[in-house]
């Protein structure tokens, strides 16, 4: 009886160990899938600004909402402002010197006013045939 109970636990390690296997390779073949990888690969750079994003954000000097609004100010003024309206004052989340076209230290306000300089029209001319006058001012 004995050499029996031995036979038995011996065909179980191996079906074990076989089954160790089986599930191993199975793993391995679709780690190694071509198209897991292709994925991972182009999943890089997301995952990478992912990864960035939230660094700033636990290492800004400012509140999370307010250290979000200031990365988006990086892209410019018309992405900030689709967040919360302009203006940015210097020191104050949003602002960036870029944004700042003065450099009065509000960056993505108002637009100064330019004041176009009048243009001089052009002397009055008059033809007559292929001849042309010049009406004297």
């Amino acid at each position: 009886m004995a050499p029996k109970d031995s036979e038995t636990l011996a065909e179980r390690k191996n079906s074990r160990t076989a089954a160790r296997h089986r599930r191993a390779d199975a793993l391995r073949k679709r780690a190694l899938s071509p198209v897991r990888i292709i994925l991972m690969v182009l999943m890089l750079p997301i995952t990478t600004a992912g990864i960035a994003v939230g660094v700033y954000l636990r290492t800004s000097e400012f509140e999370r909402e307010d250290a979000l609004l200031h990365l988006v100010a990086m892209a410019g003024c018309p992405a900030a402002e689709s967040l919360v309206p302009g203006p940015y004052w210097d020191g104050e989340p949003g602002y960036h010197a870029r944004n700042d076209t003065d450099g009065d230290g509000v960056a993505c306000g108002i637009p100064p006013q330019v004041a176009t300089p009048q243009q001089a029209e052009p002397p009055r001319q008059r033809t007559v045939g292929t001849a042309k006058f010049v009406r004297p001012e």
